[in-house]
């Protein structure tokens, strides 16, 4: 598998986490209510190693979600994934779908910097314990869903991160994961995981390679 490995600085997603923590605060806070759905997305900037195996994330690059709003994205909905993946879809603030200028925009101004768009990230929340009593079957985690992995699969994008969270007690947790592109020829082979690998120091000196002659 190429493009196997994500290296990072461990910093590079603080933005995307605070929105995404504010995301779930809000829907713990309107529980008992109309409960707001917690959805953070964004796209994944940066650069591919020589060696082919790993890539480097470099930025998280935010969009305007148009899943309530794009006639074409909400008929893809009506038509395909409700009908595919479940009613729960059916609800307009389940979800996030990118605008499709914006992934244009986002994309011109990335190559411009000698950057490309690696993938994206999104969150995920324990709907399993703060979602509302009648939707507590559905169990999210790190791991893609069946309508994830529809997603990754039509983008191509190298580069699927999901971010869970998870209460306890009066703490939030979260699990970062990463997934490749589902295969379009082996409809039942699900996504390959990706190995995430964080900065942990720079190389103070430079290894000098010399001539053999001391």
């Amino acid at each position: 598998m190429t493009n196997s490995i994500a290296l990072m600085d461990w910093w590079m997603l603080t933005d995307f986490i605070d929105e995404t923590v504010y995301q779930y605060r809000t829907s713990l806070k309107t529980r008992g209510t109309e409960q707001h759905l917690p959805r953070s997305w964004g796209l994944l900037l940066g650069t591919f190693e020589e060696d082919g195996e790993a890539m480097r994330v470099k930025e998280v690059a935010f969009g305007t979600n148009v899943r309530e709003t794009d006639e074409t994205v909400r008929a893809e909905f009506d038509e395909v994934i409700v009908p595919c993946f479940g009613r729960p879809y059916a609800n307009g603030g389940r979800g996030f779908w990118c605008s499709n200028l914006d992934v244009l925009r986002i994309t011109r101004d990335a190559v411009a910097r000698g950057l490309e768009v690696l993938g994206s990230i999104h969150s995920h929340p324990d709907w399993h314990q703060i979602g509302p009593d009648h939707e507590r079957g559905q169990r999210l985690s790190q791991i893609p869903t069946a309508m994830d992995e529809y997603l990754f699969r039509n983008t191509g994008w190298p580069l699927n991160m999901i971010c869970y969270l998870e209460s306890r007690d009066n703490e939030i947790f979260h699990t970062l994961a990463a997934w490749g592109p589902p295969s379009f020829v082996d409809k039942d082979k699900g996504a390959d995981p990706i190995t995430i690998r964080y900065t942990l120091a720079r190389r103070a000196l430079k290894e000098v390679v010399g001539d053999g002659n001391g």
